[in-house]
């Protein structure tokens, strides 16, 4: 266990914003495409000024091969020096002649040899010696990172007779200093387009990762608190995956808080329905147990009561577990397609013939099917909850009057007696959990207050609506509204009535 802990502590402290590393990640993406980006620059740029650089050479070599061609047979130093030596000229025809421009270029060197390689004339410093290699060559060298250009080429005369050769060196400072001042720009670029661009994905990050920060701080008030109305708000104006989750999560609370309070209610039911039925059969047992046991009449007494106490606890549960799983059809809904005319004419038949000495009636207004996104069996429970609440709180009117109907939204059914009735003040609770109008004459009915609450949990779970009309000493009439899920062709004989 001291293990456990000490590795959960080293990995805590090893953790990493998923902040930074969303910067980091869009700083090396950046890095990576501005690296990219500057090398293909930096490569069109040198090849450009590159070329640019040996077409001057080539350009060069090919007029001195031309002003030195037209000599005799052999190339001698006074020739080629009074050709090419621009101190031998004026300044004014220095900038006249093209050969003597390229001769005053700084960064070019021009070297003639003879037909046996012996160095003639240098525009710059030593002649030297013949470089070794080809003789007709463009060649490129780079000398601690500078690049050079060195061009050697025969002269010919126009008997194609080789009289000497040419050499010339450029060392293409501009260039070796434009592509040093690039690199450094290049690099300077990258280098704050990466703080850049991790600083606003730092920021990014920050503002779309706020509702999981919020979602972090809910979950731990859910823990210190689980029973905590606390969710995440939500922002209408961003339509996004993260609002996406931010529904979906406040949904998930909202159902698990829903499972609390139906286990903390079914608990609280429980405790407080049983107490009663559970202290009757204590007495009556503790009754047996002093000297009832020996009374024929008092151990049948008490057993019978026991035994009616015992039924009613497991009528209890039953229509408890009823409720839960009503609770349910919040959540889990249904695919299945029920006809709402079948199960009222069905639940019709089946009362008229539970309780012959009540009076049915049916007034059926459906024209075509009413079909429902419901259980079939909770629709059937919800007829027969509302019919048996009819039948226990009819009085000397033994009449039950069932209408069904719909309209462009809904199918309508309607169950009336003509009963007790219920006051304007019980008709707001009369759907509470375990209330009852009268308790006294609910239990002699075998009443626990739970039906209408099963019923309308049945209902409101599939998005339809139930009321309730009453008025004390004329009875009452439950309504039940349920969604249509698509319109029929309607039906070619009659509606039926069956008063």
């Amino acid at each position: 266990m001291q293990d456990e802990t000490v590795a959960s502590t080293t990995n805590k402290g090893r953790k990493i914003s998923l902040k930074v590393k969303w910067a980091a990640a869009v700083g090396l993406a950046i890095f990576i495409t501005f690296a990219i980006f500057s090398i293909v620059i930096f490569s069109s740029i040198s090849n450009i000024l590159l070329h640019r650089e040996v077409d001057n050479v080539h350009d060069t070599v090919t007029v001195v091969q031309a002003r030195l061609s037209s000599n005799g047979p052999h190339l001698t130093e006074g020739f080629v020096t009074n050709q090419l030596d621009p101190n031998r000229h004026s300044p004014k025809a220095i900038y006249q002649d093209a050969v003597l421009t390229r001769l005053a270029q700084q960064d070019v060197t021009v070297k003639i040899y003879d037909a046996n390689k012996k160095g003639l004339f240098a525009s710059r410093g030593a002649i030297g010696p013949f470089p070794k290699g080809d003789t007709d060559t463009l060649k490129r060298k780079a000398i601690f990172g500078k690049m050079r250009l060195i061009g050697i080429s025969p002269i010919k005369t126009s008997q194609n007779r080789v009289i000497g050769y040419v050499e010339v060196v450029n060392n293409v400072r501009d260039y070796n200093h434009a592509m040093t001042e690039l690199r450094i720009v290049l690099v300077v670029v990258v280098f704050f387009a990466m703080l850049f661009s991790a600083l606003i994905g730092y920021l990014l990050a920050n503002q779309f990762l706020r509702p999981i920060e919020v979602m972090k701080k809910t979950i731990e008030a859910i823990n210190s608190e689980p029973n905590s109305d606390v969710r995440i708000p939500e922002t209408g104006h961003s339509q996004d995956e993260l609002s996406d989750l931010v529904s979906a999560f406040n949904g998930m609370l909202n159902r698990i808080q829903h499972y609390f309070e139906q286990q903390d209610q079914f608990v609280s039911d429980v405790s407080h329905e049983l107490r009663t039925p559970v202290a009757i059969i204590e007495g009556h047992l503790q009754l047996l147990n002093r000297w009832g046991k020996d009374d024929p009449e008092v151990l049948e007494e008490s057993l019978a009561a026991s035994l009616q106490e015992i039924l009613r606890m497991k009528n209890l549960i039953q229509e408890m577990l009823d409720l839960t799983r009503a609770d349910k059809v919040v959540t889990e809904g249904t695919t299945e397609v029920t006809d709402v005319g079948e199960v009222v004419l069905q639940n019709y038949h089946n009362f008229e013939m539970l309780y012959p000495e009540f009076n049915f009636m049916l007034d059926n207004d459906l024209h075509q099917p009413a079909l429902v996104h419901v259980n079939r069996n909770h629709l059937e429970q919800i007829m027969i909850i509302l019919l048996d609440n009819a039948i226990k709180y009819s009085t000397i009117r033994k009449e039950v009057h069932i209408a069904v109907a719909s309209d462009e939204r809904y199918a309508q059914v309607a169950v009336q007696d003509f009963g007790e009735g219920i006051s304007e003040e019980d008709k707001k609770k009369v759907f509470h959990r375990f209330y009852r109008v009268d308790k006294a004459r609910s239990r002699e009915k075998g009443g626990n207050g739970l039906g209408l609450a099963i019923a309308r949990q049945l209902v409101e779970g599939y998005d339809g609506n139930v009321s309730l009309e009453s008025s004390v000493g004329y009875g009452s009439v439950f309504r039940v509204e349920l969604p249509l899920i698509r319109e029929v062709e309607p039906k070619s004989e009659e509606p039926v009535n069956t008063d």
